[in-house]
């Protein structure tokens, strides 16, 4: 199977994704937040850094949830549409 390179907005949506979720796990360690959405740190580490700029959607689901962040402000964020900070639900 053949991959389609990814287009510099698939590149770029991802750098922003790692870097809204990088802010939302604020102060808390990799490791914590990994264990918590159950994945590897490392898995964490390459989204945050853009490394792995599509990550599948219940990663990203399962990250947001560990980090008190509503998937509708991701996406927004992601879109360049929000600030990539927000406030932490209750």
């Amino acid at each position: 199977m053949v991959r389609v390179p990814l287009t510099d907005e698939e590149r770029s949506r991802g750098e922003r994704l790692g870097v809204v979720l990088r802010a939302a796990r604020s102060g808390r360690s990799m490791a914590e937040v990994a264990t918590e959405a159950g994945i590897s740190v490392e898995t964490l580490r390459k989204i945050e850094t853009g490394r792995i700029p599509t990550p599948a959607f219940f990663t990203v689901a399962a990250i947001a949830d560990a980090v008190g962040l509503p998937l509708d402000q991701l996406r927004l964020a992601c879109a360049g549409t929000a600030p990539a900070t927000f406030s932490q639900a209750s």
